[in-house]
């Protein structure tokens, strides 16, 4: 079963910083992430999703791909390769992958402007490794599905003190 967690910040740097750690930690096998987005507000109240991949891009790419094959059989591999381009941007652009879109939204709505929020779509987690990791990141926990004994713990994880280096 997933779990979501999303964390404010007061800057896009400060999300991307944890994000950053969550994927280290992942590389560990500590963390297994489904989706993990940093949503930034900027200061005319714009919301901007930074997410992993753009679907866009991957549709594009595909579609290129199978439009150029299926042109090479009607000998027409460039028409058949814009056709399939722009049919799988389209494609690509409507499709939602991961945390919904809308969702991330209307919880970032909520965020100062200049601020940011981290949602984190969880797989499995090592608690004890992954809290020690996150400990004195900072940030505010807006939402999430986890446990109360486990939400407790990222938040007190989130404004612990971070260890010396």
């Amino acid at each position: 079963m997933n779990d979501l967690l999303v964390i404010a910040f007061p800057s896009e740097q400060k999300a991307e910083e944890v994000r950053q750690k969550l994927f280290a930690m992942q590389k560990e096998y500590l963390i297994e992430l489904g989706d993990a987005v940093v949503a930034v507000k900027s200061e005319d109240g714009s919301i901007k999703l930074n997410q992993l991949f753009s679907t866009t891009a991957i549709g594009g790419v595909s579609g290129a791909f199978w439009g150029l094959l299926i042109g090479l059989i009607f000998m027409m591999p460039l028409a058949g390769a814009a056709l399939g381009a722009g049919a799988g941007a389209l494609s690509g652009a409507l499709t939602d992958f991961g945390i919904d879109d809308k969702f991330m939204k209307d919880v970032t709505a909520a965020v100062p402007a200049g601020g940011a929020a981290l949602f984190v779509l969880v797989r499995k987690m090592t608690t004890d490794k992954v809290l020690e990791g996150l400990k004195g990141a900072g940030g505010v926990v807006l939402r999430t599905s986890f446990e109360k004994s486990k939400e407790d713990a990222i938040r007190a994880a989130l404004a612990a003190q971070a260890p010396s280096a």
